[in-house]
């Protein structure tokens, strides 16, 4: 099994409601280093990441766009991060933070599966998304975009080049409900394949993820998986700025992660968009911490073998 870090990314950047730099201390009050620890599975934890204090100040391709110089360097600072634990063997787990700390994140895994030979592929479990590019958001929120960054589309400067763009059929948007149509448009012209929870209520949870998984598992490939509060129902999860009703349940979430944990097919995890502000008595913090568990081999249930008479 590959041995856990914890990686703090206290990242408020990516969009306006503040709260999400709060994230990565509450997962730890949440316990999540002892439940790894139960687990077989102790933390490394490197602690919070800081940005420096001379940030760029690049020319904005889009004047709606917020907090630019900001992601930038969270961009920076978190790839080279996330790179340096994995080509230690490690598997990085980033407590996010606002899901713009994917786009270092997910570049850092990108650029690792090319250097070691094998293909990259994106699992991103949330309401949106994110395919949105710094050129085409209306709403200059920057969370919105790490999809369209890892799928290599047009429009990101200044950011880098994405090392390795995915390409389209090795990203998985599970569980979205929370499209923009110029994020419609851009996904059909990609041939990014959704599976909405139209598709997950007609098909159910399990078969569309297992036919994922075994893909990743036929091409021997590595997978990212990034997980935002709004995945979850805001019935079981209110703490999160960007609320969806229709969402996953506790037992459908459990039974992904469980499913993602059987393959042992994951070598990367963002945990990202926990607001603490929003939560109650941290029961959205408690269950990202117990979702994080099933990942790690915890089973909800127990199943024993009965003998019926």
């Amino acid at each position: 099994m590959i041995p856990p870090t914890l990686i703090g990314a206290p990242v408020d950047s990516g969009q306006r409601q503040p709260g999400c730099l709060m994230g990565p201390a509450a997962l730890r009050v949440a316990g999540i280093g002892q439940t790894l620890e139960a687990l077989g599975r102790p933390a490394q934890d490197l602690g919070d990441l800081m940005l420096p204090d001379d940030l760029p100040q690049p020319d904005s391709p889009n004047p709606a766009l917020d907090q630019l110089s900001e992601t930038l360097a969270w961009t920076d600072l978190i790839r080279r991060t996330v790179g340096t634990v994995l080509d230690a063997g490690r598997l990085p787990i980033l407590l996010g933070g606002d899901h713009s700390v994917a786009l270092g994140s997910v570049a850092a895994a990108a650029a690792h599966a090319a250097q070691v030979g094998r293909p990259l592929f994106l699992l991103w479990l949330d309401a949106h998304s994110d395919f949105h590019t710094p050129r085409s958001t209306a709403s200059g929120n920057l969370h919105g975009t790490p999809v369209a960054y890892a799928a290599g589309l047009d429009g990101f400067a200044p950011f880098p080049p994405f090392p390795a763009p995915v390409p389209a059929d090795r990203i998985c948007l599970f569980g979205i409900r929370s499209v923009d149509p110029a994020e419609h448009r851009a996904l059909a012209d990609a041939a990014i394949a959704v599976q909405d929870m139209r598709a997950l209520d007609e098909r159910g949870i399990a078969a569309p993820l297992r036919d994922f998984l075994s893909r990743v598992q036929a091409e021997g490939g590595m997978l990212h998986v990034s997980l935002d509060v709004d995945f979850l129902d805001p019935a079981i999860a209110p703490a999160v700025g960007t609320t969806v009703p229709g969402g996953a349940t506790f037992r459908e979430a459990h039974l992904v992660c469980e499913m993602i944990h059987e393959t042992g097919l994951m070598t990367s995890l963002d945990l990202v968009e926990l607001n603490p502000a929003l939560d109650e008595r941290s029961r959205t913090a408690r269950l990202m911490v117990d979702l994080l568990g099933s990942l790690m081999g915890r089973k909800v249930f127990d199943r024993p073998t009965r003998v019926f008479a």
